[in-house]
C-alpha cells in the first residue's frame, strides 16, 4: 500500500537531505515541501506544533527529525 508521504525541509538543511535520501533508497515517494515559502513554513508549525526541521507526515502522523526507527515503522521497511 502506498502511504502519503510529505517531507518539510529547507536545501540548506543536512538532516533534510538525509530523509529525503532515505526515502529515495528505500523507493519511497513523497513530495517536498520547501519551508522557505511562508505557507509551508506555517503548515508545518501547525502540524508540529514547532518551526524545526526536517518534519515528515506519513499519513497524518508526524515525525520530527530524522527518526529512523519511527519512518521504518510508518512505511513498514524493515
Amino acid at each position: 500500500m502506498a502511504n502519503n508521504v510529505i517531507v518539510y525541509s529547507a536545501v540548506w538543511c543536512p538532516w533534510c537531505t538525509k530523509v529525503k535520501e532515505f526515502l529515495d533508497s528505500h523507493k519511497i515517494k513523497y513530495e517536498v515541501r520547501d519551508v522557505d515559502n511562508e505557507k509551508f513554513a506555517q503548515e508545518v508549525v501547525t502540524k508540529s506544533g514547532q518551526g524545526g526541521i526536517p518534519v515528515t507526515d506519513v499519513d497524518g502522523t508526524i515525525v520530527v527529525g530524522f527518526d529512523v526507527k519511527k519512518l521504518k515503522e510508518l512505511l513498514s521497511i524493515k
